[in-house]
Formats: structure tokens, C-alpha cells, sequence
């Protein structure tokens, strides 16, 4: 079961995946842990992502998707793994055909999470991380016992830079223009299964279920 993860940034296509890793017992591999393992262990690829990195320049969409096939051709992904933000692009996408079609296997499934912006920059611009311990809230969904104090270790809450509303809103306008687009690739495709993100995290989980299969 080999499944690709899509939504936009806050839509809780991460929390699927993990939950998705767990029951199905097939990896979740993030792009990035992939780049941060690779550059970590000081591997060939890892040296080469790092170059770019370094520049401050976007690692090129063939390396990237040769560290993502290096790590889907582990013993773990067997039975399968969800990627979860790769592709973000269609020529990310093409390219990871290109290698699937050399190793004669392809993607089962697109999962897209669908959320309106409007509830992702409400829902985003709620969070509240914890300076010292690292805990993180939510004002309507996981409220701290005092407002705007860490319950663990007394510290005063902030909302970090990236779900601040301007950012937010900066983030949805890249996806919409870079990765709206898989959306209708995948469709094309005939693997592309949406899913409503606005409902609880445990019926968007038991939506994808019913997609994948007990």
C-alpha cells in the first residue's frame, strides 16, 4: 500500500499519516527526515542536499526525489509507506514516476485532506507553543488551565512566527499555486481520494480507513 499524503499546510494531513503508519504498519516518512538523516549520517546524497543548503538554495527536484527513492527502497516499505510532503510540485511528481515505473511499482493512493482556508487560519492562528518545555496548545481545542500559561512548566505562551495569520496566509497562497496542482494530476490519474479535514480527527481517520481497506 504505497499512499501519498496532500493538503494544505495545518490541514492535518500529518496526523493521518502517523495514524495511517501505525494501523497499516508501513513507515511515515516526512521529506524532511529524509534530508535530515541523509546530511546527519553524512551519506553521498546527504553531502550533495547539503551543498545546495548551505547556499541557501532549494535542493533540485531529482535529488530530492532520489533521497525519497533511497528510502522507499528499504526492507521497512515492503508492504508499503505514505510520503508525506513530497511531491510538493508536478515536475516533483513526474519525476518520482520516472522512478517508481524503473523499480516497476507506482503509488496505490493520493489522500487529499480537504480544508477551506478560512478554517486553517483559524485553526492555525489558535496554536500556542510554550517557550520553555516545548508543549504545545490550542485555545478551542487544547486549552492550557490558566490562559496563556504552559500547564507543565509555568511559562508564558506565544504563537510561534509560522501561525501567525499573515503567514499563514502566505503558506496557503505557495500551496494553492505550487501544489493545488497534484490535486488534478492525481485525479487524472484515477488514485486521488478526498476526504472532508474539517471533521474530527477520528472520523477524517476512519473516512481514510474506509478508502484503505480494514
Amino acid at each position: 500500500m504505497k499512499i501519498i499524503m496532500l493538503g494544505a499546510p495545518g490541514a492535518g494531513k500529518g496526523t493521518q499519516a502517523i495514524m495511517i503508519s501505525e494501523k497499516y504498519g508501513i513507515p511515515h516518512i516526512s521529506t524532511g527526515d529524509i534530508f535530515r538523516a541523509n546530511i546527519k549520517n553524512g551519506t553521498e546524497l546527504g553531502k550533495k542536499a547539503r551543498e545546495y543548503m548551505d547556499q541557501g538554495l532549494l535542493v533540485p527536484d531529482e535529488l530530492t526525489c532520489d533521497l525519497v527513492v533511497d528510502r522507499i527502497s528499504r526492507d521497512d516499505c515492503s508492504k508499503g509507506y505514505i510520503l508525506d510532503g513530497f511531491p510538493r510540485t508536478i515536475p516533483q511528481a513526474q519525476a518520482l514516476d520516472r522512478a517508481l515505473e524503473r523499480m516497476e511499482t507506482s503509488i496505490d493512493y493520493a489522500i487529499d485532506v480537504d480544508v477551506p482556508d478560512e478554517n486553517i487560519v483559524n485553526r492555525m492562528s489558535g496554536r500556542r507553543a510554550c517557550p520553555g518545555c516545548g508543549a504545545t496548545y490550542h485555545v478551542m481545542f487544547r486549552a492550557p488551565k490558566t490562559e496563556g500559561i504552559c500547564d507543565e512548566c509555568g511559562e508564558k505562551l506565544i504563537v510561534r512566527a509560522d501561525d501567525q495569520p499573515e503567514t499563514v496566509q502566505k503558506r496557503l497562497t505557495v500551496y494553492h499555486d505550487q501544489t493545488q496542482p497534484l490535486i488534478d494530476y492525481y485525479d487524472k490519474k484515477g488514485i486521488l481520494k478526498t476526504v472532508d479535514g474539517t471533521k474530527h480527527v477520528d472520523e477524517v481517520f476512519g473516512d481514510i480507513t474506509a478508502i484503505l481497506g480494514e
